[in-house]
């Protein structure tokens, strides 16, 4: 029986089943005692140093990679601060940054630096948890003023390619002039490709083209960054700053070959070259302005450059090259962020806060092309290409949390309010207005069991890229804009209940409903092309599990396995058919450990095993996912993928340094794409052709050096 064809939802229940029962036993036979654990209330469970002893940690992300039942969110896509940098806190306080990820702010703090990790559960210590379900928070010691130095270097090789491709970077963590700071430098190549074959048929299934395929993407990344943190007596300053700089080159081929008597052979060369720079700064004060009532101001600033120039080329089967296409972007996207947070907690057993944020975001995008067929370029418009883009935004949001014994509830209204205006190919102006209410209970019935509640409605981030158009040129297609899109409004309802037991025992599992106002598709504007726009109402529904068990019970002393899964369904009235389908999926798929995609079901197992005593672990990590598809006027386009397969194995044996030895995409997974084009509108005219295209990417294998001074 095919893999795909399993029951996930079985596989999903059979395995949480198992393992709660194994966890149920293994609690009820063993009085476990959880060695550096101490829970200091029912919202926290707080993680000593010590506690990840076993597992050779140099780094805060190492160390936030191992506690039971946490899975760190990188979101820099989130409408604006609110929602950034989701649940992690140093030091009680959410970093001033919204483009940093938070695995990369972890990866600079030396673990030697770490006093604890709490992994917090409920309301504490006036923290906002911004509808989160639990957050990390990171407690850094003060006692320590040396300089902690952490560096790492390692390289990668990617069979296929022949490549080996360096990287290192090092932070440094000290105290001068008062100021406690974290700088970094980091540089790194990297080298990924594609290579397969794509064949074309006809509306009656006859292979009419074949083709070998290739791409090879190179990037030289470098980025620095600096962190500071002081007190000027009451008020506490800290701010956030990174450059990053990205050279990107980009190569594919198409070899096409005729099924004709002749065998006529076509060859197009897509070539692109870019420069990415972007910088963010944010910064924000915070002191008591009263008896019992806390401020704080942020302030954030973010720019990023885009300067892009591709070139496609075909030679027909004499060599003598037909067509001569070049385009030049050069795409400007700024940000700019206020905001202000007023926390008070004058009344028992209560939390209230107060959050006003302004946003102001541009994208000035410019775009020309040519073609050139032999008689000398010739502009081609593009309609909307060359366009500007602003919104301004205002946001507020007033909550409160009240701990009524076991339970807590947080709920509170926010609205926002925007303009977005777009001028150059496309003049439109147009303002919105949007309540936010929400609504989260949790209730702790004690021996780690918690139970949640949440009930909100969410209103997206729009893309300011939906609204200008741009050529696509391995398809030969355009990406049009569209001035008119809006954000999808969601209504969110969430349930969802934690176990923990013995040492590292924790089973999540949550059932969730929304309901989509304005989902946001491809909007058919003709028979042939179609562009970012709302499509009506849609609906998202499903379950996720998040389970981490020890495995002492088997013998394996040391060993654990993590299992994350999703099992979702959805529905939306197709705008062109009227039928009802599932959600597309519009984003980017290329990440095989991204398993938040509109699809039926995606898992990860992940399995470890620390021997600590031989100072020596490895592990295995595989993962699936369903296709996605993406629906257009008049193609359906479905990308597919297999088995994903890791494993790793390191010690620290030889000098404190950790050398960590990693295969990636051991399988070699196979990466395919299924282009059904129609001769009108999709689902309602014949088949006109089928291009299928089977590619893969190799194994990859990372040697890496690391250590902390």
């Amino acid at each position: 029986m095919p893999v795909k064809n399993i029951p996930y939802y079985v596989l999903f229940a059979y395995i949480s089943i198992s393992l709660t029962a194994w966890g149920y036993e293994h609690d009820q036979q063993v009085e476990v005692t959880i060695p550096g654990v101490a829970t200091t209330a029912e919202d926290i469970v707080s993680y000593p140093n010590s506690f990840f002893d076993r597992y050779q940690p140099l780094t805060a992300l190492d160390m936030v990679k191992q506690v039971p039942g946490f899975l760190l969110e990188n979101n820099n896509e989130s409408r604006g601060m609110g929602g950034a940098l989701g649940n992690l806190l140093i030091n009680d306080r959410r970093p001033s940054a919204k483009q940093d990820q938070p695995e990369d702010i972890l990866a600079r703090i030396p673990a030697d630096i770490v006093e604890r990790i709490e992994l917090i559960r409920g309301q504490v210590r006036e923290i906002d948890l911004r509808g989160q379900s639990n957050l990390i928070n990171i407690i850094l010691s003060e006692d320590d003023n040396t300089a902690s130095i952490k560096w790492e270097a390692f390289l990668r090789r990617t069979f296929g390619y022949g490549n080996i491709s360096p990287a290192a970077n090092i932070s440094v963590s000290d105290n001068a002039f008062g100021f406690n700071y974290n700088a970094g430098l980091s540089g790194r190549q990297s080298r990924v490709g594609r290579d397969g074959t794509e064949d074309i048929f006809d509306g009656a299934d006859a292979l009419i083209e074949s083709r070998l395929v290739g791409r090879d993407n190179r990037n030289t990344f470098y980025k620095g960054n600096l962190n500071l943190e002081r007190w000027f007596g009451e008020t506490l300053f800290r701010s956030n700053t990174n450059f990053t700089t990205v050279d990107h080159k980009h190569k594919s081929f198409s070899l096409r070959t005729a099924q004709t008597p002749a065998g006529d052979t076509l060859e197009q060369r897509i070539k692109e070259k870019s420069d990415r720079p972007f910088f963010e700064s944010g910064f924000d004060l915070e002191r008591n302005i009263g008896q019992d009532l806390t401020g704080k101001m942020i302030f954030l600033f973010y720019r990023k450059f885009d300067d892009a120039v591709e070139v496609q080329q075909i030679f027909d089967e004499t060599g003598l090259m037909t067509l001569h296409r070049k385009t030049d972007t050069f795409n400007v996207t700024t940000e700019g962020i206020t905001r202000m947070e007023f926390d008070w907690s004058g009344i028992t057993d209560h939390a209230i806060q107060l959050n006003l944020e302004g946003a102001y975001n541009i994208l000035d995008g410019k775009f020309s092309q040519t073609d050139d067929q032999g008689a000398g370029p010739v502009a081609v418009d593009i309609p909307g290409a060359n366009s500007k883009v602003e919104e301004v935004r205002g946001d507020i949001l007033l909550q409160d949390t009240w701990s009524i014994d076991n339970l807590e509830l947080e709920y509170g209204m926010g609205a926002e309010v925007s303009t977005i205006t777009q001028t150059g190919d496309f003049e439109e102006k147009r303002n919105f207005f949007f309540f936010k209410p929400h609504l989260v209970a949790t209730y702790s019935s004690g021996q780690g069991n918690q139970t949640r509640l949440r009930i909100a409605r969410e209103i997206s981030q729009l893309d300011l890229f939906d609204f200008i158009s741009a050529t696509v040129l391995e398809d030969d297609d355009l990406a049009l804009g569209n001035p008119n899109v809006s954000p999808f409004k969601t209504w969110k309802a969430e349930l969802g209940h934690e176990k923990r037991f013995g040492r590292n025992n924790v089973i999540n599992v949550m059932v969730f409903h929304h309901w989509i106002k304005d989902v946001l598709d491809l909007l058919p504007l003709s028979d042939e092309f179609e562009a970012p726009g709302n499509i009506g109402s849609g609906r998202r529904w499903g379950i996720e599990l998040e389970s981490t068990h020890d495995l002492d019970w088997t013998g394996l002393e040391g060993a654990r396995l993590r299992l994350v899964g999703r099992l979702q369904d959805s529905t939306v009235v197709d705008p062109v058919t009227g039928n009802d389908r599932v959600l597309s999926h519009l984003g980017s798929t290329f990440d095989p450990t991204n398993l938040d995609l509109e699809n039926k079901f995606a898992y990860s197992i992940d399995f470890r095993h620390d021997i600590e005593s031989e100072r020596v672990s490895w592990g295995l990590e595989l993962s699936e996912r369903d296709d996605v598809q993406r629906f257009r006027v008049n193609e359906l386009e479905t990308l597919a993928e297999d088995f994903h397969l890791n494993a790793f194995i390191e010690t620290t044996r030889w000098y404190d340094i950790k050398i960590t030895f990693f295969a990636e995409n051991i399988l070699d997974m196979p990466d395919t794409r299924t282009r059904n084009r129609f001769t009108g509108e999709r689902g309602l005219t014949p088949l006109d052709t089928l291009e299928f295209r089977d590619q893969t990417r190799g194994p990859r294998v990372f040697l890496t050096f690391s250590g902390t001074l």
